[in-house]
């Protein structure tokens, strides 16, 4: 046969030199792309994210992209060099990694209200803004440079364990946590993070008593604790009743806590004046700030939003409940967003005075996004303008009478210059 067709073995070596060059390629290939171990065991870290972040969509993003710099592939050869010659191996961890990296990105665009939430920070969120978390029930705070009880909430766990102001916290025993430790290195957020856990469990805090100077252990079962946003007190001056309501952010229980205490205002008779206080509101929800702001607003608009492809007005609901009543607006550097919001529209349409000192200016409206891995992701969607067209970002709104509160007092001045008023 080889000397009938004398060709075809150099023809078939030809073809198996380029066969396997071929599959050396591939290979040399594939090992330079995940810079792990080849023939089917385990990749390393590379394998790992890749599956759980989705690296072919966010590649094809880059590909997308009209800016031929905006690409992932210096994103990926850091991460290979740091996966390879990173002197601590046991601090590669992928997933803080691409928390990491997915906060950067969202920095990178210059706006402090834009932010990434990894999943345990969002959760935290979650649970401020639902006005309820399962814990004991106390406020943490340095005690003579140690983790301490700053109070004891009303009908608390804690406080019906026998927990008391000023107690400082020496150790926090979790036995279904897997937790025994001194709290002496622990920041606060430890602290919380720590002494939280699911209702009905238990936990132990060994606290150190100054005033009788004694340690003890107490055992406290956690429980669902609610943080009401609407407080609603009825003070006296010179024979005449005013209302003193509190608003403390703009939360998911904050609307029926409001209702309850406007149906108390609304049952008094010859109520002198209503004080709204905004001091120290950071926001929250915005349709919650245009429904409030509605039982003060006869009519016309609370608020506009400018996003991106247009302009909203968003009107009153009609309900105007307190409308009149004579009132006044306490604001601080602490009050923003959506109390700004309640407070630019009292002013505009409804002439009501401001009290105390300038606000603090926010003036973006945030989306908030669920993702795929627990996070989340708050977005700048829009501008919003008071009534009259003003923004007031970075400015904030300024008082009519202009009131600021001395730390060094037990007295509220900015209160009794409101109640001065009427």
């Amino acid at each position: 046969m080889q000397k009938q067709y004398p060709w075809i073995w150099p023809t078939i070596r030809t073809a198996l030199v380029s066969l396997l060059l071929v599959i050396l390629g591939l290979i040399l290939g594939f090992r330079y792309a995940s810079e792990g171990q080849l023939f089917g065991r385990q990749i390393g870290f590379f394998d790992q994210l890749a599956k759980q972040a989705k690296i072919e969509n966010l590649n094809r993003l880059s590909t997308n992209s009209t800016n031929t710099e905006a690409s992932l592939d210096t994103f990926w050869e850091v991460w290979r060099l740091l996966e390879r010659d990173y002197l601590e191996t046991d601090k590669l961890d992928p997933v803080k990694m691409m928390d990491g990296a997915i906060s950067g990105m969202v920095w990178g665009l210059g706006d402090p209200y834009t932010m990434y939430l990894p999943p345990e920070d969002n959760a935290k969120a979650e649970e401020d803004l639902a006005g309820s978390f399962y814990g004991v029930g106390i406020e943490l705070a340095y005690i003579d440079g140690a983790v301490g009880v700053l109070s004891p909430l009303v009908d608390s766990p804690a406080e019906k364990a026998g927990l008391l102001a000023g107690d400082i916290i020496a150790h926090v025993k979790d036995s279904a946590k897997g937790l025994d430790e001194d709290t002496t290195k622990w920041t606060l957020d430890e602290a919380v993070k720590h002494i939280r856990g699911p209702k009905g469990s238990t936990v132990i805090l060994t606290i150190y008593r100054k005033s009788d100077n004694s340690t003890q252990e107490i055992s406290v079962m956690r429980d669902e604790i609610i943080v009401k946003s609407v407080t609603l007190e009825f003070v006296e001056r010179n024979g005449r009743t005013f209302a003193h309501l509190r608003l403390s952010k703009f939360g998911e229980r904050t609307w029926s806590e409001w209702n309850e205490a406007v149906e108390q205002i609304l049952s008094r008779n010859n109520l002198a004046g209503l004080i709204l206080d905004l001091r120290n509101n950071p926001g929250g929800f915005f349709d919650v700030s245009i429904d409030i702001a509605s039982d003060f607003v006869k009519s016309g608009v609370v608020v506009s939003q400018k996003s991106k492809y247009s302009t909203k007005n968003y009107n009153t609901t009609g309900r105007d409940r307190l409308s009149g009543i004579k009132t006044v607006v306490l604001v601080n550097k602490g009050s923003a967003s959506a109390s700004e919001i309640v407070a630019g529209a009292l002013r505009d349409d409804a002439k009501i005075k401001l009290i105390g000192e300038q606000t603090f200016g926010k003036g973006t409206v945030q989306d908030r996004r669920e993702l795929s891995n627990g996070g989340g992701l708050h977005v700048t969607v829009g501008r919003w303008l008071t009534p009259s067209g003003e923004w007031i970002h970075d400015d904030g709104l300024p008082v009519d009478v202009e009131v600021i509160q001395d730390r060094e007092t037990e007295a509220d001045e900015v209160l009794e210059k409101a109640l001065e008023q009427f």
